[in-house]
């Protein structure tokens, strides 16, 4: 049974389960899921949001855990990154557990939920690239039941959330391959990325799969870079790239995702990238470079 708050907070509901739940967001369409709440309660102490309702999640243990499923791993979209931190979570999916360990002070990492980076969407989420990367998708539950779309298709607002549904589950490929996680922040210590990259091998496939976070709205994919680089990989052998190769890489994907500015139409060479956008630049391209070089090593 639901729990209802009184006087104050009379428009909060706590539903024990992911059924209670949908119900709840489709009886008050208006009313806000709310987990960890990092991102949700600095919004509303600002005033920049004020819901009508609120939905805790909280309680919902069945989105707590996760669990394997053909190949897959089925995530709840209530492990905080503090759960995906710790070892065991590192030997199932290794990327995410690094960008769980990054995601900012024990408070954040403690209260926060991969879910609410998944539908706040910052561009800084941690989660975000690794989740592109690994080509992740999610499981929406809902009035009509569930369905499953790419991540990507959320985080871009091609496939939205509809009324009353709500991120229940993200599935991520088992793929047992090297795969890492680096990000920069504008000071020492955890904090919010200025850029961060995920690069994952994909034996199987004889691919890489990279993705670069916090420089745009959503995280990027140089697909180019990603089959030029696959494309030098000895997979029957070592596995190693010359350093000059993993440099070029590196600014490949940096050049991919931050690109020069566009001529004019006649043809005139269009104006130079600013400073700042030069430096992001560098960055992503040291980033990518280090990450390719300790998933091959």
């Amino acid at each position: 049974m639901s729990t209802f708050a009184r006087q104050a907070a009379r428009n909060v509901v706590l539903p024990s389960s992911l059924d209670e739940a949908v119900a709840a967001l489709a009886a008050a369409p208006t009313a806000v899921p709310v987990a960890g709440g990092t991102d949700l309660m600095a919004a509303v102490n600002s005033g920049l949001l004020r819901p009508a309702g609120l939905v805790g999640l909280g309680r919902i243990s069945e989105i707590r855990g996760w669990q394997y499923a053909d190949g897959h791993a089925l995530l709840g979209a209530g492990l905080t990154h503090a759960r995906m931190g710790r070892p065991d979570f590192a030997a199932l999916i290794p990327a995410l557990a690094a960008a769980a360990r990054a995601a900012g002070p024990p408070q954040i990492r403690n209260a926060g939920t991969l879910g609410g980076n998944i539908i706040t969407a910052a561009p800084g989420g941690d989660a975000l690239p690794v989740l592109a990367a690994l080509e992740a998708t999610v499981i929406l539950a809902g009035p009509q039941g569930n369905r499953e779309l790419p991540v990507s298709h959320l985080l871009t607002g091609m496939d939205p959330l509809r009324t009353a549904e709500l991120l229940a589950y993200v599935r991520v490929p088992l793929l047992h391959a090297p795969q890492t996680f680096l990000k920069a922040t504008g000071r020492t210590g955890p904090g919010r990325a200025t850029a961060s990259v995920c690069v994952v091998l994909d034996p199987a496939r004889r691919g890489v799969r990279c993705a670069v976070g916090a420089v745009a709205p959503v995280p990027l994919r140089p697909l180019q870079a990603e089959q030029w680089v696959a494309s030098l990989i000895d997979w029957d052998g070592e596995r190693a790239l010359a350093p000059e190769a993993c440099t070029a890489f590196g600014e490949y994907v940096a050049a991919s995702c931050i690109p020069d500015p566009l001529p004019a139409p006649d043809g005139t060479p269009g104006p130079e990238l600013p400073p700042a956008a030069i430096q992001l630049r560098r960055t992503v391209a040291a980033l990518a470079r280090r990450a390719l070089g300790r998933a091959l090593a």
